[in-house]
């Protein structure tokens, strides 16, 4: 592991303590859980937002005219544009 030093503001360091009390863990194990969840939760992809899926609102009008039967596809590819 690596060692590091942070600030805390008193509140939050009395805060963590209480956590770490309430699970029986030290001080440094409950931020280190802490800062894995965080870590997680920032790895997980945003889903597409509204905007993405009204891309393909004017597909019609293209020159296609399979849309009907490959617009799983079309969505695919409009949403794989959207991240990459």
């Amino acid at each position: 592991m690596q060692r590091t030093q942070i600030y805390l503001h008193p509140e939050q360091h009395r805060a963590l303590l209480r956590e770490a009390a309430k699970k029986g863990v030290s001080l440094a194990k409950l931020i280190r859980e802490i800062i894995a969840k965080h870590l997680k939760e920032q790895a997980r992809p945003v889903p597409a937002g509204k905007e993405t899926f009204l891309k393909i609102v004017g597909m019609g009008a293209s020159d296609k005219t399979d849309v009907s039967v490959r617009h799983d596809h079309y969505l695919a590819e409009a949403l794989k544009g959207d991240n990459g």
